[in-house]
């Protein structure tokens, strides 16, 4: 029931995408981002020295710099350690008893460690609008689009892509800001959001575009 140890793989190139049957066209000035579950707990069975950890480090650090030039709000999600088994719930069944308390289990990576003005947000479920104000948030800051990155691809930021679409909100799976145990769970993610709830991007274009909007500027 422990979290498997992650092989090094290449994340999904820019051009090597699925098609989105979604045609939303990002609005900066409409969306938040959101740092799924980036906490050592979570990154532990990654290599921290190769791909695809130091990859989406690194693309999920410029999309947070950018988000907080643009007034773009910035999400988090963290479980708590030594969850009780009436909150953890049928998770347990599947992964047992979760993570500790202790600093390197529950603390988010330092380099994405939250500032100023970012939310973080108590993780319970799979997906990050389970047993939060995640939606109530994002509407009362007039946003209607969800970049959502971190990990794992298949896990929770699916759940989440799919969860943010049945609630009218437009989910975009940024491929090479996100992880999971393996790339065939990676690209399954990834064609599953294609086909059925929101849009697939990379980093790159959704930095051009922050880049690019007035209140950048």
């Amino acid at each position: 029931m422990a979290l498997p140890s992650i092989a090094s793989y290449p994340l999904p190139a820019a051009d090597a995408l699925p098609p989105s049957r979604a045609k939303w066209p990002f609005a900066p000035d409409q969306a938040a981002l959101l740092i799924h579950d980036m906490q050592r707990y979570f990154c532990a069975p990654f290599a921290s020295d190769a791909a695809p950890l130091t990859d989406i480090v690194r693309n999920i650090a410029a999309l947070a710099t950018a988000a907080r030039a643009c007034g773009m709000p910035v999400f988090y999600t963290a479980q708590e350690g030594e969850q009780l088994r009436a909150d953890r719930g049928l998770q347990a069944d599947l992964w047992g008893p979760g993570m500790s308390r202790r600093p390197e289990h529950q603390d988010i990576l330092p380099e994405l460690a939250p500032v100023g003005d970012d939310i973080v947000l108590v993780k319970h479920r799979y997906s990050a609008f389970q047993r939060s104000n995640l939606e109530t948030l994002m509407r009362a800051r007039g946003r209607r689009q969800l970049l959502v990155t971190g990990i794992y691809a298949h896990i929770g930021c699916l759940a989440t892509a799919a969860e943010a679409f049945q609630r009218d909100i437009e989910p975009f799976a940024v491929a090479d800001a996100q992880a999971d145990f393996t790339a065939t769970d990676h690209a399954m993610a990834l064609d599953w959001v294609a086909r059925c709830c929101g849009r697939v991007v990379a980093t790159q274009d959704l930095l051009a575009a922050m880049q690019g909007a007035s209140q950048c500027n």
